[in-house]
């Protein structure tokens, strides 16, 4: 282990203030987290339908504000929520200290999530702009074997680049990366997408994922990989560790 890595480790103690509650010089409010970050070890990842646009809001605010009034665990990086542009998905995010377990076995069952681990990365050679929309793409695997097949080969077909960044087109459409996390038990692959907005993604989603091209070919011949498609994310809610 490196130096910088106990130094960051170190600076994930003591998250709250006195009297319980986190310290605001320690994290950023409602802000979209550090995906790629050093030092993360599991990454736990839920899915909620709130059904409407009115039960999706308070869901995510309630969920954020609760957590801003309790006292944090040692451990916890971030934890961020997501509301879905579909107006009724909810997307909760929870990265914790390598080494940490994070919440109980039980009470992640009890929520709905899944244990990740990130894997690799397809990302732009240049200064990536901030994200406006997050792209969660799920695909269901038979395995560890499986799901690291289905990673290496699209970053190996894609050369490591985003679609849709700079690198990709003389402009640039919108992307920003690609984040690949595979469950702990190998059963699914999760790609934390970032994108400058919504339409970005659209547009790729039009030119460049249709059925037949080349990625959609290359996860349909991979053993024991069947896609779960796709949602979009956008307002985030939560705190991330500074």
């Amino acid at each position: 282990m490196t130096s910088e890595t106990h130094t960051q480790q170190a600076e994930y103690v003591h998250p709250t203030a006195p009297g319980g509650a986190p310290d605001p010089d320690a994290f950023r409010a409602d802000t979209f987290p550090d995906i790629r970050r050093a030092g993360v070890g599991t990454v736990l990842i839920s899915e909620w339908d709130a059904e409407n646009p009115e039960r999706q809001q308070a869901m995510a605010e309630g969920a954020a504000r609760a957590l801003r009034a309790a006292p944090l665990p040692d451990g916890l990086v971030s934890q961020v929520y997501l509301t879905g542009t579909d107006g009724r998905t909810v997307l909760g995010l929870g990265q914790w200290e390598e080494g940490r377990a994070g919440a109980s076995q039980q009470a992640v069952e009890a929520g709905g999530a899944r244990r990740y681990r990130y894997y690799r990365s397809l990302l732009p050679q240049g200064e990536q702009p901030e994200p406006g929309c997050v792209v969660a793409v799920s695909f269901e695997t038979t395995g560890h074997e499986a799901a690291r097949q289905l990673v290496d080969g699209l970053l190996d077909l894609l050369g490591e680049v985003q679609p849709g960044s700079a690198e990709t087109s003389r402009t640039g459409s919108g992307g920003i990366s690609s984040n690949f996390h595979i469950s702990e038990d190998g059963t699914r692959v999760f790609n934390y997408s970032e994108w400058t907005d919504e339409a970005a993604h659209q547009h790729t989603v039009e030119t460049s994922l249709q059925q037949g091209g080349a990625v959609m070919n290359l996860i349909a011949g991979i053993p024991g990989v069947t896609p779960l498609g796709f949602r979009r994310y956008v307002t985030p809610r939560g705190l991330v560790r500074r």
